[in-house]
């Protein structure tokens, strides 16, 4: 079974930064994606960034040049740095994660709980 446990939401003011960590444990063959999608009260869960082993990476375009996404294999672990956060960025973020629980095994998606981050005025 796979976990996925994310940390580092919070309260901040527009124009601070906060740094988000996502920990993958359990039965892990693989992981090939791995990021963080968020929710906003009343919004459909949207795609933030994403990045895969290979180092590859996706921002969405409302927070791309603010947002860095990083990864560490070793660790199974992925990080979002948020800079310049805006009101708009308030929601309900959640890691994501595609694995591998044995070589002959389908990627299925995993989720964490997720971690609020609030952005005041």
């Amino acid at each position: 079974q796979v976990q996925l446990v994310e940390s580092g939401g919070g309260l901040v003011q527009a124009g601070g930064s906060l740094r988000l960590s996502c920990a993958a444990s359990g039965i892990i063959f693989s992981i090939n994606g791995m990021g963080w999608y968020r929710q906003a009260p009343g919004k459909q869960r949207e795609l933030v960034a994403i990045t895969t082993s290979g180092g590859r990476t996706n921002y969405a375009d409302s927070v791309k040049g603010r947002f860095t996404i990083s990864r560490d294999n070793a660790k199974n672990t992925v990080y979002l740095q948020m800079n310049s956060l805006k009101p708009e960025d308030t929601a309900v973020y959640y890691c994501n994660a595609d694995v591998r629980t044995a070589r002959e095994y389908s990627l299925l998606t995993y989720w964490g709980q997720g971690t609020q981050v609030t952005v005041s005025s």
